[in-house]
């Protein structure tokens, strides 16, 4: 995906419905664009001349005919993460995942709403104890949950095999709260964990992407990220950071909220790390 596509669907959700179309037609009809006037692609996305000239300003250009360059010239690159190839130097690769990264950050502080992260600091707060649950490619997030939850002197435990977090769960109660992570929400241990969490009267919370998926469905609140990479990847890579950033926007907000008692377990923490460093 080169830059100027990434920024198209980065501001897609603020722009009008006019917009929409022209956003809708450049993204379906790569390559297309460059031998056309702006009459003709106002005709092909049935808008008029002005709406082309007010899309290409809210992408940063002065106006269609920079939009056309800035299409040509990225014309002949690559995608940015779907096709990095042996020939990438490592400067080059890290670029791209960058770019990826940045567009998955963008793209989550968007469908993130408001309300459900701060529902989810509300339960962690309520709690006596939290349990993280995550598998393969999650199961680092649950770990780094955990680290940054018992750093502020709360009771969190991470569990990323699947029959000990089947038992786990089996003897949560009302006073707890379980995390369930997973990119695809379609985790199947991961959303049978969470129904017998939810049976149990626990509070669920899952930290999954963007859309309509199993885990949603046994979840009180749901935080949803947001990429596309598993369009062309197998495995949710730069999806992790934006469930990191989540993680770490909780774990400052339960810091500020319990600050008094945070920043001792903190201090507690340190200390008990002294004599594990020269």
């Amino acid at each position: 995906m080169n830059h100027t596509s990434m920024q198209i669907k980065v501001l897609y959700e603020e722009m009008g419905k006019a917009e929409k179309k022209i956003a809708d037609w450049i993204l379906l009809h790569p390559g297309e664009l460059i031998p056309l006037s702006i009459s003709e692609l106002a005709d092909k996305c049935g808008c008029s001349e002005a709406t082309i000239v007010r899309f290409a300003r809210r992408l940063g250009f002065g106006g269609y005919q920079e939009l056309k360059i800035s299409l040509a010239r990225e014309e002949s690159k690559p995608a940015v993460s779907a096709t990095i190839s042996r020939e990438d130097s490592c400067s080059a690769i890290f670029g791209k995942v960058c770019n990826e990264i940045y567009y998955s950050l963008e793209l989550t502080k968007k469908a993130l709403q408001p309300q459900a992260i701060a529902s989810a600091a509300q339960a962690l707060l309520a709690a006596d104890s939290v349990l993280i649950l995550g598998l393969g490619n999650s199961a680092p997030i649950a770990m780094d949950a955990e680290h940054k939850l018992l750093r502020t002197g709360i009771r969190a435990r991470a569990c990323s095999d699947n029959h000990m977090q089947a038992i786990a769960v089996s003897h949560t109660t009302s006073r707890d709260a379980v995390i369930g992570i997973s990119h695809s929400g379609s985790s199947k241990d991961i959303v049978e964990a969470l129904k017998i969490a939810r049976q149990q009267g626990a509070a669920t919370i899952c930290i999954t992407n963007h859309g309509k998926s199993p885990i949603v469905k046994q979840s009180d609140i749901v935080l949803q990220t947001a990429s596309n990479e598993t369009q062309y990847s197998i495995l949710a890579l730069n999806s992790r950071i934006a469930q990191l950033a989540i993680i770490d926007t909780l774990y400052f907000y339960l810091v500020y909220q319990r600050e008094e008692e945070s920043l001792a377990s903190i201090e507690a923490t340190e200390r008990a790390l002294q004599s594990k460093k020269f």
